[in-house]
Formats: structure tokens, sequence, C-alpha cells
């Protein structure tokens, strides 16, 4: 049960980060692998969305006695020392033990002393807005961010005794775990429906399917109508998911300039690195005839006649798609883009219609799942977001 009480409870003392560790070290230093040479090398790019795709993880090369001194273990919190995601956090689970892994040296590790505090409420605080701006005032705002372990120890903990430490960091745990149930389950489907897409478009496609270009079935930029300073659902490019179909979030805004979009329309970034990072969305979270709008460094697909929509969210995951995207970008280097133009010149065998539909008899669903699972976890990442400061004040105690 959770209790509102309006003031800190008695007991509750003043620490600094660093006086509840034992060991504060900062990363290994070596060249990730994709072949597996040796445990997973954790590295900030692999924490910055909150959640880590052990998948995705490269490999290194170390000795033993350099893996017995960087290996993670339950309960580490690894922080982003370096550039834009300065201050990034992320806090060892037990599920995360099922791969040996060790960490690279643009993360430092905070080790917290159980007999003093739970790493999990640590953790849980470490992404709070005091933990933010703490870290906003010790980065500084220069081109290349960046803090060292002295500073980070450096951050004001107001610590209730255990009980209340780990009753906190259940609750919050708890919602977490049912935040991560869903993400599985949308990668599932999604890696399902994938599967399907390569096997029917790709290694079944039909020798009578007529060559053609993704122009001859797809509508590139369509017109969409919004009027200046009509307000719009608006999607930030800081919003595209680099993986998986969903948002991130979005927002309301009033319409400048910018790519306008519906559901049933799949959105890719064209423009370096957010193109090569695999920002692509599948649009089925706005309301009936809505139209939306973000980014002018988006490309949007829209189906012709009654192609099934989702199939072309499934193209844009493609790598054979995306490395034609890549090659075809001009520009100045850090500012290249490809055009809705040279992408409607995709060559490609086409489908006939009927075939797209019967792939959308498991995608249509499978979306709409992945949807419903997307909104729910928006849900409960506000819950856990409002709780936190709470919980972590005092304000709200967790009670038996």
């Amino acid at each position: 049960m959770i209790a509102a009480t309006g003031k800190p409870k008695s007991g509750w003392e003043e620490y600094k980060l660093g006086e509840l560790c034992c060991n504060i070290s900062y990363g290994y230093t070596e060249s990730a692998s994709s072949e597996p040479i040796g445990p997973k090398f954790l590295r900030i790019t692999d924490i910055v969305p909150g959640r880590v795709n052990w998948a995705t993880v490269p490999y290194c090369k170390i000795s033993n006695s350099n893996q017995a001194k960087y290996k993670l273990q339950e309960g580490d919190i690894v922080i982003a020392r370096t550039g834009a995601t300065t201050g990034h956090t992320y806090t060892i689970k037990p599920d995360d033990l099922k791969y040996d892994s060790v960490f690279a040296s643009y993360l430092i590790r905070y080790r917290i002393d159980t007999q003093k505090a739970d790493p999990f409420y640590i953790g849980h605080l470490l992404t709070g807005v005091a933990w933010k701006g703490f870290v906003g005032g010790v980065a500084g705002g220069s081109a290349q961010p960046g803090a060292n372990a002295k500073q980070f120890a450096d951050f004001d903990i107001l610590l209730p005794p255990l009980p209340e430490q780990h009753a906190i960091a259940a609750v919050l745990s708890s919602l977490d775990d049912k935040i991560d149930l869903l993400h599985r389950q949308n990668k599932t489907l999604e890696s399902l429906a994938s599967a399907l897409w390569r096997k029917m478009f790709i290694e079944e496609a039909g020798v009578d399917w007529k060559n053609g270009n993704l122009g001859d079935i797809a509508e590139i930029n369509p017109l969409r109508s919004l009027k200046k300073g009509q307000a719009a659902t608006y999607l930030d490019m800081s919003n595209m998911p680099t993986s998986g179909a969903f948002p991130l979030d979005w927002v309301p805004r009033c319409y400048t300039s910018g790519m306008k979009f519906k559901n049933g329309d799949t959105i890719v970034a064209r423009i370096t690195p957010c193109l090569e990072n695999g920002k692509t969305a599948y649009i089925n979270f706005l309301n009936e005839n809505e139209v939306a709008w973000g980014s002018t460094e988006y490309v949007v697909l829209s189906p012709k006649t009654a192609y099934c929509s989702e199939w072309f969210y499934f193209l844009a995951r493609h790598n054979d798609f995306r490395e034609f995207m890549i090659q075809n970008m001009t520009g100045t280097s850090g500012r290249q883009r490809v055009s809705g133009e040279s992408i409607a010149q995709y060559d490609m065998l086409t489908p006939p219609v009927k075939i797209t539909q019967d792939f959308g008899l498991f995608a249509v669903p499978a979306m709409e799942h992945i949807k419903h699972n997307s909104l729910q976890i928006r849900t409960l990442s506000k819950t856990r977001d409002a709780l936190l400061p709470k919980l972590m004040s005092g304000e709200v105690l967790v009670k038996s």
C-alpha cells in the first residue's frame, strides 16, 4: 500500500553517492567485436534506451584478471560519463546475469554497499529529476559535455532506512518488470512478423512477379492537409524508435512546417545519422482521419490502392532497402540525406496485392497488439515517473 504523508519520515539521512559505494571504477578500454571472442562489452549506446538488448551488445577480448576486475554484478550501476548522454544510468538486474559482461571505458561503475543502501533504490533515484538537474550542472553546456567519477559521487541523496528502501525499490521495480514484459512481447511479435515478411516476399518471391520500383505501389510523401498554426500531434525525431515500430512519445504542437502523416503511414528518417541508426515508425496511434506532423527530415510511405499498409513498415526495416537509402544520400558530410524521389526508384519485385493482404492476416493484429502494449507502457512509465520523486522524498510512503 502507498500512503501520502506530506513530509519525510523520521530516520531519513543525507549522504553523498560516493559514501554509499564500496567500489567506483572506470570501464575497460578495448575494441568491440561482433564475434564472440570474450564477454559481452556494455557501452554507452547499449544503456541509453533505458533497457539493454543483450542480443545487440558486442563482445571484447579480455584477460582473465581484467574480466574479474570489470565483471558486472547484480545491482551494479553504470553511468555514462561523456557526450550528450552524460549521466544516463543503468542498473544490472538479475536477468542481465544470463550474460558474462564487462563495461566499457566511457562508463563508470558504482557498486553500492548493500549494508548501507539498496542498489535498486539508488538506481531508481538516479533516473529522477534531481539527478538530471545535478548532471546538467556538473556536465556543463559545451559541445562535448562530460563528468568524472568524483563529480558524480558528490550527488546528494536523502536516504530512508533500509527496509523502506527495499519497499520503495520493490514498488518501482514491479512497474519496470511489467514494462519490460510488454517490451519483450512487442519484440517477439515484430520478430515473428518480420520473419514471415522475409519468407513471403524475399525467399518465396514469385517468378511471375513484375519488376518495378517502390513508387509503383507506394505514395512517397503524400499530400496531407494542415494549416499553419493549427494544433496537431507532433512527433519529434528524438522520439522515433531505432528498433520497434511504435514511437516513444508525441506532443501537441501548432503546425509550422514538416512532413505530415496519418494512420497506416510508415515514416523513416532520411538524414545521417538518424537513418543509419534505424529511426523508423509505423503510425497507428492517431484518431481516425487525424493528420499529425513531424520533422522535415522524414520520408513518409503510404500504400497505393489496397496494399497492406503494415507491409511497408517491414520493407522499411529490411536491410536491402536501408542500404539503398544510405547509398543514395547526398549532401555535405554530416548533413547527408536521401530524397523522396530517390526512394521512389527503389528497384523491387512487386508483390500482388492479394499476397500482401495475406501477410496482413498476421501483421495487422500483431501491430495492433504492439500498439496496445505500447500504450500500456506509456501509462505505466508515467505512473512510475510520477511516483518516483514522491517516494524518494518521503512525501509518499510504502506500507506493508
